[in-house]
C-alpha cells in the first residue's frame, strides 16, 4: 500500500484522473471498476474533459461498478446506472454494451452476483479499480463485519449508511436498504486499486484503514493486503495518519511518481 498526500481535493482528485488516463493509455483493452458518490463526480469530469480536449479513448475500455440498490431500474434518476450515464458514460465514447453494474432488479439476486463475478472472470479480472472509503469504512458496500474473502452478493445496509445517503433521496424512507456489492475478496482481485479520500470526516476512519489492524469491521483495512493499491488523499483527509511525514517522502523520491510531482 501506498499513501499519496496531496494539498488539496482537487490535487488529490486530479492525480487519481492521471493515474486512470495513464493505464487506459498504456492499455486501450482495460477493465476499469468504477465507483459512485460526490467524491467521484470529480473524478469523472476530469476524465470527460480528458477525453474531449486530449482524445483519453474509452472506446475498447469495458468497466464494472461495484454495487447497485435493490429494487431500483436503472432509469430511477437515485441508481447508479443513471449516475453513471449521467456523469460519465454519456460523457465519453464508450461502448455501453461495455459498461456493466449489478443487476438490483433482477428476481434472483443470487445468481445475478454469480453472473457478475462470471463476466468479471472472462473479461480478464479489473485490471484497475477506484474505491472511495464510507464513514464506517466500507468499500463498495461492504458494511462492517464483511467477510474479507467475500464475493459480489446482496448486501443488508447499516443504519449509518441509510442516514448518510438518505438525504439524496429526498425521504430517507425512499431509500433501499439492501444493495448488491462486489465483495471485498472480488475487490483484493483486482491487478491495481486507487482510493481516493478528501476533507477531514475521512481522518479518523482513514487512519484505521490505512495504518490500524486489518480487519472485518473496516471493511477498507483489507486493502493493507493488496499488492498494489495506492491511497490518494488530501492534507484534511491525512491529518490522523502518524506516517504522513514518511509517506511524503516516499512521493518525493519513488521514481513511480516523478511524472505526478
Amino acid at each position: 500500500m501506498e499513501v499519496i498526500i496531496q494539498p488539496n481535493a482537487a490535487a488529490a482528485t486530479q492525480l487519481v484522473a492521471r493515474l486512470i488516463a495513464k493505464a487506459l493509455r498504456q492499455n486501450p483493452r482495460l477493465v476499469l471498476g468504477l465507483a459512485t458518490g460526490r467524491t467521484m463526480e470529480r473524478v469523472y469530469a476530469l476524465l470527460a474533459d480528458m477525453h474531449k480536449q486530449e482524445g483519453l479513448d474509452f472506446s475498447r475500455c469495458r468497466t464494472f461498478n461495484l454495487d447497485e440498490y435493490v429494487g431500483l431500474p436503472p432509469e430511477d434518476n437515485h441508481s447508479y446506472r443513471f449516475y453513471m450515464n449521467h456523469h460519465l458514460f454519456s460523457k465519453i465514447n464508450i461502448d455501453r454494451r461495455n459498461t456493466h453494474l449489478p443487476d438490483g432488479m433482477a428476481s434472483d439476486l443470487d445468481a445475478a452476483c454469480a453472473r457478475y463475478e462470471h463476466v468479471i472472470r472472462q473479461a480478464g479480472g479489473i485490471d484497475f479499480q477506484l474505491l472511495g472509503i464510507g464513514h464506517d469504512g466500507h468499500i463498495g458496500f461492504n458494511e462492517p463485519l464483511s467477510a474479507l474473502r467475500s464475493r459480489t452478493r446482496a448486501k443488508t445496509l447499516t443504519p449509518q449508511t441509510v442516514a448518510a445517503n438518505g438525504p439524496l433521496f429526498g425521504d430517507q424512507a425512499r431509500m433501499p436498504r439492501r444493495a448488491l456489492t462486489m465483495g471485498v475478496g472480488t475487490i483484493l482481485d483486482s491487478k491495481r486499486c486507487a482510493l481516493l479520500a478528501t476533507g477531514k470526516t475521512k481522518a479518523d476512519i482513514l487512519a484505521k484503514a490505512v495504518e490500524g489492524p486489518i480487519t472485518a469491521m473496516v471493511s477498507a483495512s483489507a486493502l493493507q493486503l493488496h499488492p498494489h493499491c495506492t491511497i490518494v488523499v488530501d492534507e484534511e483527509a491525512a491529518a490522523r495518519l502518524e506516517g504522513k511525514d514518511y509517506y511524503r517522502f516516499i512521493f518525493q523520491n519513488e521514481p513511480e511518481w516523478k511524472e505526478f510531482r
